[in-house]
């Protein structure tokens, strides 16, 4: 029984050029070898949407299909095969699953597919000027996905890493990565090139970056917190106090009378993303105690600590 071009990409015989070219897409990518490995009824089934795709999107073909049938080759003179009045035939190797799925079309499929399948929107093939069909591009090479380990330091304020590669001949290479000031934790970074070797163009080398963590310092947003100690008599008199910052040194003060637990705020020393105003840096103050106290100064601390620290923790409630 011949087969029916369009009940096998399933649509109507009045569907438009974008409903015949959506329905292939749609089942090339279900029925390719390559999702279905060792499956002969799907390599059958996209021989035959293949088929189908080629008269149907051919506005002269499909004419012709629909005045005269599966009889319809005859009729133009032309044999099922490619040459002159034929048609060209795409097996599963013409169909790039890898251009489907890859990194080079994130995001919505059918902005990818609308790429992919734009050689197959002509009527009779696109020819070049010895009247031959222009053949397809060769496929680009592998993208390699590697996770990246960098610096706390180097994440804030930029700087250059280094990532080890080993190619398929097993040597490896070692390729310098500029990582951009700010970048996030499981932020991805792209190297056009790197990847593995491909007939026409190597693929891509794509990083996700991990953050190692600070001893001392933590990232919320673009701001920078850190917990410093002072000493008693510094939380009481106040002090100046020199603090790092990724700028630098700076002298912050402390005010007198300064209980645990303060924030103290340096503006413009957190985060600084290219084209945005840098973030702050927090300081959460930590009163560090004397190992020992006398009785005479132990009596005077007593004195002076009015309301006590009873009265004070009985505004805590569950």
């Amino acid at each position: 029984m011949a087969q029916d071009y369009y009940s096998t990409l399933g649509v109507p015989r009045n569907a438009s050029a974008e409903e015949i070219r959506k329905a292939y897409r749609t089942l090339a990518v279900k029925y390719h070898p390559d999702k279905n490995p060792d499956d002969e009824s799907a390599k059958k089934k996209f021989q035959e949407v293949q088929a189908a795709f080629d008269v149907l999107n051919d506005s002269s073909k499909r004419e012709m299909y629909d005045r005269y049938g599966s009889s319809f080759e005859q009729m133009s003179g032309g044999g099922p095969g490619g040459g002159p009045g034929g048609r060209t035939r795409y097996t599963a190797e013409d169909v790039d699953l890898s251009q489907f799925f890859g990194e080079r079309f994130s995001g919505d499929p059918a902005g990818g597919f609308h790429d992919i399948f734009s050689q197959f929107t002509r009527a009779g093939g696109k020819q070049s000027r010895g009247g031959r069909r222009q053949r397809r591009e060769a496929p680009r090479g592998e993208d390699v996905h590697l996770t990246h380990d960098i610096p706390f330091n180097i994440a804030v304020q930029g700087g250059e890493s280094r990532v080890s590669l080993r190619r398929p001949d097993g040597k490896i290479e070692t390729i310098a990565v500029r990582i951009p000031a700010g970048v996030d934790d499981g932020k991805k970074i792209r190297l056009r090139g790197q990847g593995q070797p491909g007939p026409s163009e190597p693929g891509d080398l794509i990083l996700t970056v991990h953050v190692a963590p600070h001893p001392y310092f933590t990232r919320r947003g673009n701001n920078l917190h850190v917990r410093l100690p002072i000493s008693l008599a510094e939380a009481v008199e106040g002090a100046k106090i020199d603090v790092p910052t990724p700028k630098g040194v700076v002298s912050l003060r402390v005010p007198p009378m300064t209980s645990g637990g303060s924030k103290l705020r340096v503006k413009g020393h957190g985060v600084e993303l290219k084209g945005k105003p840098a973030g702050d840096l927090l300081v959460e103050v930590q009163i560090r105690l004397p190992n020992s106290l006398d009785d005479d100064t132990l009596a005077r601390l007593r004195k002076a600590d009015q309301p006590t620290g009873s009265e004070l923790r009985r505004e805590i409630v569950w």
